[in-house]
């Protein structure tokens, strides 16, 4: 008898921690998130309209590698990841290549949450985290045959981690996670006692 495993989902994980002089960086990055969250008047109305528990730059600001000189940094050490990671799942990109399209600003306040979405009109997604206090809420990545398995019977506790229906995980400030844009995912409520920073991305194919 023989099983095989096919039509894998991939998600890639680095992080910049190890990375000379990164401190300085995150601190950077987490001021720059933060002077966004009061600046962005624009953004923190969007939010409040659409009942966003925290500050998103996503629907308000489209500049952020020119608008700051730290995003313009953190693009082109993502441009380097992003190249590996679509080299891992073998994308035969032609004569284009990916280019960020855009970059956000998530700043979580405690008890809020983001709930299950997928990126339309992109290649690859992800988030870099910038601060991630204790309690601060998890990645869920939900397998993306859970629509189609109808009457099938759940998943025994001690499942091996590539047959589980849902998947958590838990970054440090640093870790760089990225997935292809059709695999749907959400931000678990933030039971930290503090602000859960972070900045996400989505690269397509130009």
């Amino acid at each position: 008898m023989n099983t095989r495993a096919l039509f894998v989902t991939r998600v890639y994980e680095a992080s910049l921690a190890a990375d000379r002089g990164f401190s300085d960086f995150n601190a950077e990055l987490a001021d720059a998130c933060l002077m966004l969250a009061d600046e962005d008047l624009a953004g923190r109305a969007w939010c409040k309209r659409e009942g966003y528990g925290g500050y998103t730059s996503y629907a308000s600001l489209d500049d952020l590698p020119t608008r700051a000189s730290v995003f313009g940094k953190l693009k082109t050490r993502l441009d380097r990841h992003a190249a590996a990671f679509a080299k891992e799942l073998c994308l035969d990109l032609g004569a284009g290549r990916l280019r960020l399209d855009s970059l956000w600003v998530n700043v979580l306040k405690p008890g809020a949450a983001h709930t299950g979405h997928i990126h339309p009109h992109s290649v690859i997604s992800g988030t870099i985290y910038v601060a991630t206090p204790p309690g601060a809420s998890a990645l869920k990545l939900e397998d993306p045959r859970l629509p189609m398995m109808m009457a099938a019977p759940p998943r025994t506790a001690d499942a091996p981690e590539e047959l589980k229906s849902f998947i958590y995980l838990q970054p440090g400030p640093g870790t760089i996670l990225m997935w292809e844009s059709w695999l749907r995912h959400e931000v678990t409520p933030n039971r930290a006692k503090a602000d859960r920073i972070s900045v996400s991305f989505n690269y397509g194919w130009r």
